[in-house]
């Protein structure tokens, strides 16, 4: 007899500032599911906050410690999963995704740059937050489509608002 297979009904990917968090809480409320964020496994594993890791042990220690999150998120998780808005720079987390229900939050530089202020917490957005966003956001949107199987666009929207077109599709 095979072990039934655990995986997220939903993983949420997108930019910092896309919403990712308060919309994936958001979504899970409403679905009755737990939400997990793959930032606060690594941190949990790390036992410190990211920019400290960052500091501490430099990006490719952060890179490492974040495909371990996201492999085993996407294998034990079955609520509502968001993945750090670099995680699609790993081919390893890319392939992961396939098979997945993985929507990307879209979000254009302005409300990015709103959402996440100066980039503090944000150690990738710690010099030049607009300029360093802009170019996080064009390196990444192909990455962020090509494990998508859905996009919602979050500009001037309310994450209920999002939440919903999720659900939405979801049903679909």
């Amino acid at each position: 007899m095979t072990a039934a297979v655990t995986k997220p009904l939903v993983v949420l990917v997108g930019a910092p500032g896309s919403g990712k968090t308060t919309v994936g809480e958001t979504l899970a409320a409403g679905l009755g599911v737990a939400f997990r964020d793959t930032d606060g496994d690594i941190e949990r594993m790390a036992g410190k906050p990211i920019p400290e890791i960052f500091v501490d042990e430099g990006e490719e220690h952060f890179r490492a410690l974040e495909r371990a999150a996201v492999a085993a998120a996407l294998a034990s998780h079955a609520g509502v999963l968001a993945l750090g808005g670099g995680a699609v720079l790993a081919e390893e987390n890319r392939a992961a995704l396939i098979g997945h229900t993985v929507v990307h939050l879209s979000v254009e530089l302005p409300d990015a740059v709103r959402r996440v202020g100066l980039g503090a917490g944000r150690p990738l957005l710690a010099i030049n937050p607009r300029a360093t966003l802009k170019h996080l956001m064009d390196q990444r949107r192909p990455l962020y489509t090509e494990v998508a199987t859905a996009t919602v666009v979050t500009d001037g929207r309310t994450p209920d608002e999002i939440a919903d077109e999720i659900v939405t599709l979801l049903k679909r």
